[in-house]
């Protein structure tokens, strides 16, 4: 018996990467997904691997609330009510002092913060008791990585925005929390069977713990916890997945390999 037998949900971002790899695990857990995206390709193909029975895919565009709102009147349409939102859509972006355009800061902050907040909100009237909802972080929002000033504010605003979730949504039984990434390999960084990735990679490595990226299925088994009743009584929680990158960077091979 899955998991999440009889449950229904929501993952925005998930056509590809974390997303994905989360929808992935949800279908073989008994659940039904809806998955959105902005390349409507990407999400046939996405609906196509998880089963038409078990998913549907909407065109969605993270920054515009009226998307949230089409994406959870598809949940509810297709599968009769909502259990389970996973807030995953979201953009990076250099954006150094000094040499950035005021369009692409903000883009990032509509779609990383005000796509979560939204996606949330037109959830809202058909989460059902016993509810969850799951943010998604980053290790960037305290590592103070330069050129990172939009994306880190971003995810560090997510945080913060879980925690008065958590005091609206207890009151009906709807947990939240957060999941928060290290890097991790997917196509946010580009195409991942690239030289130029697999020089990233070990230069990523290096400030790991574990020296090594993490996988999406990693995240995903995260989610799933947080997701499924093993995790009923944790509310308000930040679970960082990145090999230890966030809470010991000087067990970093960086450090350690002199």
């Amino acid at each position: 018996m899955g998991k999440l037998n009889g449950k229904v949900a929501l993952i925005t971002g998930g056509s590809s990467g974390i997303g994905f790899a989360t929808a992935k695990l949800f279908v073989a857990e008994g659940a039904k997904v809806v998955i959105t995206g902005r390349n409507q390709d990407n999400l046939n193909k996405a609906v196509d691997a998880l089963g038409a029975a078990n998913s549907i895919g909407v065109a969605s565009d993270a920054a515009d609330p009226a998307s949230a709102e089409k994406a959870v009147a598809a949940a509810v349409d297709t599968f009769g009510g909502l259990d389970i939102v996973f807030a995953n859509a979201g953009i990076a972006g250099n954006t150094p002092l000094g040499g950035t355009e005021p369009a692409l800061f903000k883009n990032i902050v509509d779609i990383n913060i005000s796509g979560v907040f939204f996606t949330v909100q037109a959830a809202l009237s058909h989460l059902r008791a016993g509810g969850s909802v799951i943010l998604n972080g980053s290790v960037l929002a305290k590592a103070g990585s330069p050129g990172y000033a939009a994306y880190a504010a971003s995810k560090g605003a997510v945080t913060s925005m879980a925690r008065v979730l958590v005091s609206e949504l207890a009151p009906r039984g709807i947990r939240v929390n957060t999941v928060v990434p290290g890097a991790t390999r997917t196509p946010i960084w580009g195409d991942t069977a690239s030289p130029s990735f697999n020089q990233l990679e070990e230069y990523l490595k290096r400030g790991i713990p574990l020296n090594r990226l993490g996988e999406p299925e990693e995240l995903a088994n995260t989610v799933l916890f947080l997701a499924s009743d093993d995790s009923s009584y944790v509310n308000g929680a930040e679970i960082s997945v990145d090999g230890g990158a966030g809470s010991s960077p000087m067990g970093a091979p960086v450090f350690l390999q002199r």
